[in-house]
């Protein structure tokens, strides 16, 4: 499956003007980076694969918008993924990339 390209033109359209950011194919997806570090990508799986502070992984993941990321067999605290269902309006997705950047900017930028 490739990745919905409604669904990445829409975060595109969500992060337009954010400092730092870059577009790159990365995991089967269009991932958004911000100071090198990804942030949200419209995933190759549908919906979202996005980061958030590991802490907050639990509490991100109780109700039924998100769940741990798997890679390679590993769940992954800190790697989320959402649902398109669950990002059909703007104010959802807002609230998934807004949190994703967010955490994305207190990462050491990449060079």
């Amino acid at each position: 499956m490739s990745f919905d390209e409604e669904l990445a033109g829409r975060v595109r359209e969500q992060l337009a003007g954010a400092p730092g950011l870059t577009e790159k194919k990365m995991f089967g997806g269009l991932a958004f980076l911000v100071g090198g570090n990804m942030a949200v990508s419209a995933s190759g799986q549908g919906g979202l694969l996005l980061r958030v502070d590991p802490e907050q992984t639990a509490e991100l993941t109780a109700g039924p918008a998100a769940s741990v990321a798997v890679m390679r067999g590993r769940p992954m605290p800190g790697w989320l993924r959402v649902g398109a269902e669950h990002v059909r309006t703007a104010r959802e997705l807002a609230e998934w990339v807004d949190r994703s950047v967010a955490f994305a900017r207190t990462l050491p930028p990449k060079q």
